[in-house]
């Protein structure tokens, strides 16, 4: 029976383990997918020798320091520096991000003309390929994190001031604050500067509705969580996994 897999460091909030089963019972696939936590991602070699995966996928904190440990990295996730897909060709183990592929279905059908401008909590791998979306769309990017930055789109939370938010249609939150147990967390920002024209995007899925989602429909905006994507790139993982090469 083929083994696939989902490497973090904290899983108990993930629902792709139950996805996947549910998925294998649908389509009548013998295989087998479960969580392996690493507390440090120089942990993955010693996994990879007690296993025989046929395909892994990588959540936080390891989307980009994976990179290392990997053999080969598609076009894609090269250019990008973050790795949500890990397949096993050949003997070697190559990345893939399948991520943008995720993020840019889900959002399809909420984009407006009114969100020419994306405010990004995180700077890790999701909010990577989060940018590359907007990028690819004609969107421009603004990132926020804790630590202080050169660059002249990256700003801390204590910049996050209310014409930041007037100025930024879409809002989206790549950390985690506000994942299960911490689900009364919510990333600092002026909540009360949205508006109906705001669409916030939370990548969590667990809870359903996050406090920085409850809050930006309170305020009159839009807000989705992550479970669209995670079922988006999910599928495509599994396309990448079982495509001869």
């Amino acid at each position: 029976m083929k083994q696939y897999g989902l490497i973090g460091k904290h899983l108990s909030h993930s629902f792709s383990p139950s996805f996947f089963a549910d998925f294998f019972q649908k389509q009548g696939i013998e295989a087998h997918y479960a969580s392996y936590e690493l507390q440090e991602i120089s942990d993955f070699s010693q996994l990879l020798k007690d296993h025989d995966f046929s395909g892994l996928n990588v959540t936080i904190p390891y989307k980009t320091a994976i990179i290392p440990f990997l053999d080969e990295l598609d076009p894609l996730a090269e250019e990008i520096q973050a790795v949500n897909v890990v397949s096993f060709e050949n003997g070697k183990t190559k990345g893939y991000n399948t991520d943008v592929f995720g993020f840019q279905q889900s959002i399809k059908p909420f984009l407006t003309f009114h969100h020419e401008r994306a405010l990004i909590f995180g700077t890790g791998g999701a909010s990577k390929a989060v940018a590359y979306v907007f990028k690819s769309l004609g969107i421009d990017v603004i990132f926020v994190s804790q630590t202080e930055s050169s660059e002249s789109n990256h700003f801390t939370y204590a910049d996050v001031n209310e014409h930041m938010i007037n100025a930024c249609k879409v809002i989206v939150n790549c950390t985690p604050l506000g994942m299960y147990p911490n689900v009364d967390s919510a990333p600092e920002m002026p909540y009360k500067a949205l508006s109906e024209e705001h669409l916030l995007i939370d990548l969590i899925y667990n809870p359903e509705e996050t406090s920085f989602m409850k809050q930006g429909r309170a305020n009159g905006a839009t807000s989705m969580n992550g479970l669209s994507m995670l079922q988006h790139q999910a599928l495509k993982s599994w396309e990448i996994w079982n495509t001869p090469r």
